[in-house]
C-alpha cells in the first residue's frame, strides 16, 4: 500500500525521498492477504492506468515479501510493460512460517477468521478497493513450499540455476528482456525498543538454524542477480518500519532504495 490513514508509507520515507531526487514513482493498492495472480492482476490493472495517464511505456518493480513473486507474475504476464524486477526479500520459495501455520489450524477456525479480519481492516485502511475478497488460506496457499513451486513453474524467468544460487542479470520473456535484482537481510532482533521484532523472533524459530528475517529464509529470497543476501535488517527493516526503528549500526533502507534506483538509472532503465 501507499499509506495507512494518509499517514504512514509502507515503505516507510522512501517513495517521497526517491520523488524529491527527481524519480517518478509510483505505489500499488494490493490485497494484502490474496493469490499471487489475484494481487497480480491489481497491479496490472493499476499499471495500465499510470501508462495511460502518464505515457509511461515501461516500469521498474519493486516488490517486498510477497510482492516479490507478484512482481513476477506481472513481468511473466505483461513483459513488455516491464523494465525491470526488484525483490526483497521474496517469498519465491515460500516461507516455513507459512508452511506451519496452514498445516497448523482448519479452514474456517477461529485463528482464521480473527486474522483475516486483521488483514481486511488493514485493507481497508489502506483503500484497497477488494478488502472484501482478503482469503488468509488463499495467501498461505501461494505464500508456502507447495504453493511456490507450482507457481515457479509457470513462471520461471531469472530463477536460480543452483540451489541457493543466483540466475541471470538479463531474461528474456516472450522477447521482452528484462533485468532482474534480489536482495534480503538476515537479522531478526535488531531495536530493542522495536514490538515487531519480538513478533518476528517468535516466527524466526520456524526456520531452525538457516538464516533468515524472521519470515522469509535467506535462500528462498534468491531470484536473478542476486546483490546481497544478508543485510542486517530484518523483515520489516527491509521497508524501513516500524517508524524507521532499525537497527543502530545497520544501513540506511532508505539510502539502500536511493542507491537501487541509481542502478537501474545508471543501467539505461
Amino acid at each position: 500500500f501507499d499509506n495507512i490513514l494518509g499517514a504512514v508509507n509502507y515503505y516507510y520515507d522512501v517513495p517521497g525521498t526517491l520523488r524529491n531526487k527527481g524519480a517518478t514513482v509510483y505505489i500499488a493498492s494490493l490485497n494484502p492477504s490474496q493469490t499471487t495472480e489475484f494481487r497480480g492482476e491489481e497491479l496490472i490493472q493499476q499499471m495500465q492506468q499510470w501508462a495511460a495517464a502518464d505515457k509511461v511505456s515501461k516500469f521498474n518493480l519493486i516488490g517486498h515479501s510477497h510482492g516479490g513473486p507478484t512482481v513476477r507474475y506481472v513481468a511473466g504476464t505483461m513483459p513488455q510493460m516491464v523494465a525491470s524486477v526488484s525483490t526483497m526479500a521474496g517469498t519465491h520459495f515460500g516461507s516455513k512460517v507459512a508452511d506451519v501455520v496452514l498445516a497448523g489450524y482448519t479452514d474456517g477456525g477461529g485463528f482464521d477468521q480473527v486474522a483475516t479480519a486483521g488483514l481486511k481492516l488493514i485493507s481497508w485502511l489502506t483503500g484497497n478497493k477488494t478488502t472484501k475478497d482478503t482469503d488468509l488460506t488463499a495467501a498461505l496457499g501461494a505464500l508456502s513450499s507447495e504453493g511456490s513451486a507450482v507457481f515457479n513453474a509457470k513462471f520461471p524467468a531469472a530463477a536460480p540455476t543452483t540451489p541457493c544460487g543466483q540466475g541471470p542479470e538479463v531474461a528474456s520473456v516472450r522477447g521482452n528482456q528484462i533485468r532482474w535484482y534480489s536482495f534480503s537481510g538476515t537479522a531478526v532482533k535488531t531495536n530493542g525498543w522495536d514490538i515487531s521484532d519480538l513478533i518476528l523472533a517468535g516466527t524466526a524459530k520456524y526456520f531452525g538454524d538457516e538464516a533468515n528475517d524472521g519470515l522469509v529464509g535467506r535462500c528462498s529470497s534468491h531470484w536473478g542477480k542476486v546483490i546481497r543476501d544478508d543485510y542486517p535488517w530484518n523483515h520489516l527493516d527491509q521497508i524501513n518500519q516500524v517508524l524507521g526503528t532499525i537497527g543502530k549500526d545497520a544501513p540506511d533502507p532508505v539510502a539502500f532504495y536511493v542507491q537501487h534506483a541509481t542502478r537501474l538509472k545508471n543501467a539505461g532503465l
